[in-house]
């Protein structure tokens, strides 16, 4: 059975940091892209950062471009967010997908697989 597991979420001060880990198991990996996705109280998910196999990045540049790093590391099927400089408005349910087409990770957030799902509370 393939699971993605987030871990990592919490409650934070604005300007504090966290870092979120998705570890992924049940099946090979290899060359799949992994992303992190957010859906805020009352929104829409939107999609926050994508990294392919090779570590190539790509992020939501109007909203975390510069605060949130994505990383991954192969060898253990973990992909991480790490996030600073947090805002209240990045309060939300943060999600971890994989997918083996980068594509539609970043232009639809579409998935093979999802995971659970992390809270991330930043207070003001």
């Amino acid at each position: 059975q393939v699971q993605l597991v987030e871990s990592g979420g919490g409650l934070v001060q604005a300007g504090g940091s966290l870092r979120l880990s998705c570890t992924a198991s049940g099946r090979t990996f290899d060359n799949y892209a992994m992303a992190w996705f957010r859906r805020p109280p009352g929104k829409e998910r939107e999609f926050v950062a994508a990294i392919k196999w090779s570590g190539e990045t790509t992020y939501n540049t109007d909203s975390v471009k510069g605060r949130f790093f994505i990383s991954r590391d192969n060898a253990k099927n973990t992909a991480f967010l790490q996030m600073s400089s947090l805002k209240p408005e990045d309060t939300a349910v943060y999600y971890c997908a994989a997918d083996n087409a980068f594509v539609r990770l970043t232009h639809g957030g579409r998935a093979d697989y999802w995971g659970q799902g992390t809270q991330v509370t930043v207070s003001s």
